[in-house]
């Protein structure tokens, strides 16, 4: 199998992060020979907040406060997760790696440096209701309905504008999948329409 970049996008309660742990599982199954490297965001900063240290804690109270973290720091994250554990010989998951336009030209600069051929763009397409549901069918604490609008406004705001740039520009193959299924026919569609079976 060649080794596959695929940058997923998708709302908040879209699935998105479900699918990409399952086309994880599937590349490591179908393709052992090769490492996968899946960076998400949002865990790599939950990770970060346990650590003891300024900006951290600097970190954590934007977060818990619902607030958006100022752009260098989504930025570095990812960076440094790269720059420290990518070989060049892994499959590339990325995840909520790339919020508002200006992240998806790092991001791209990022693709190219690294010489990645051939990057899929893959967006877990679902409503705003559909969302809205599921985010507070799931009880988190941050998963008010207040939160839950603030966070999809943002996306159809912000990350749909990311999207874009990708969309717009033909290095990238883009693929919009139905993420109003179940999950297992979510991935059976991505898998199928990547053509990775």
């Amino acid at each position: 199998m060649n080794l596959q970049t695929i940058i997923f996008f998708g709302s908040s309660g879209s699935g998105k992060g479900t699918q990409a742990d399952l086309l994880l599982k599937y590349l490591e199954k179908n393709d052992p020979e090769h490492k996968v490297l899946h960076i998400e965001t949002g865990e790599l900063f939950r990770d970060f907040m346990k650590e003891k240290n300024y900006t951290s804690a600097l970190t954590a109270e934007i977060v818990n406060q619902g607030r958006i973290l100022p752009d260098f720091m989504p930025i570095w994250i990812w960076t440094e997760y790269l720059i420290k554990h990518f070989s060049g010989d892994e499959h590339l998951i990325l995840d909520g790696v790339s919020r508002q336009p200006h992240e998806a030209k790092i991001l791209d600069s990022a693709i190219r440096f690294y010489k990645r051929r051939n990057p899929i763009i893959v967006e877990i397409k679902v409503s705003r209701q559909w969302a809205t549901k599921r985010l507070l069918e799931r009880g988190r604490n941050d998963d008010s309905e207040e939160q839950i609008k603030r966070r999809l406004d943002w996306y159809y705001q912000k990350t749909s504008e990311a999207l874009q740039v990708f969309k717009d520009n033909s290095y990238y193959s883009f693929y919009s999948i139905n993420g109003e299924q179940d999950i297992e026919k979510v991935h059976e569609d991505l898998v199928s329409d990547l053509k990775l079976a």
